[in-house]
């Protein structure tokens, strides 16, 4: 996994440029974790058979650790002096453990606002065939430079 070795400044950021790609490749073992971190035991996360008799293939990824996924997405990319001031999504389909999901954004608009240098962003997971999965939005306050 890549780390965050260079700061972004808003200067550097132009709009429609695309944000660096990220990948992750969660595995059952990492949902039973998320479990016990979060509090959300609904068993559809990690018992298969409970999920099978709830009518799906298998155990489904928590929406909030994909809102998670996407909010690495935005601080590995805004670096340590940057700020992460809204995030949001939207859940449209279900991703599995065992499956690479990979996030990804747009910077949509540049703009100050008082002494703000603020970007917003679409920013979205897709699973392998390129489905947007979790489509969501955020915005961050960059330093000058």
């Amino acid at each position: 996994m890549p780390t965050q070795v260079d700061q972004v400044h808003w200067d550097d950021v132009t709009e429609g440029m695309e944000l660096p790609v990220l990948v992750k490749e969660p595995t059952t073992q990492q949902l039973v974790k998320y479990a016990g971190a979060s509090g959300d035991y609904y068993q559809i996360h990690y018992d298969k058979d409970y999920a099978a008799g709830n009518g799906l293939d298998g155990v489904i990824i928590h929406g909030a650790l994909k809102n998670a996924f996407l909010g690495h997405l935005m601080t590995q990319w805004i670096g340590p002096q940057g700020v992460l001031k809204k995030l949001s999504c939207q859940y449209r389909g279900m991703d599995v453990p065992g499956q690479t999901i990979t996030g990804r954004g747009t910077v949509i608009r540049k703009y100050q606002e008082g002494d703000l240098n603020l970007v917003d962003c679409d920013i979205w997971l897709e699973n392998p065939e390129g489905q947007k999965t979790t489509p969501g939005k955020a915005t961050v306050a960059l330093p000058s430079g």
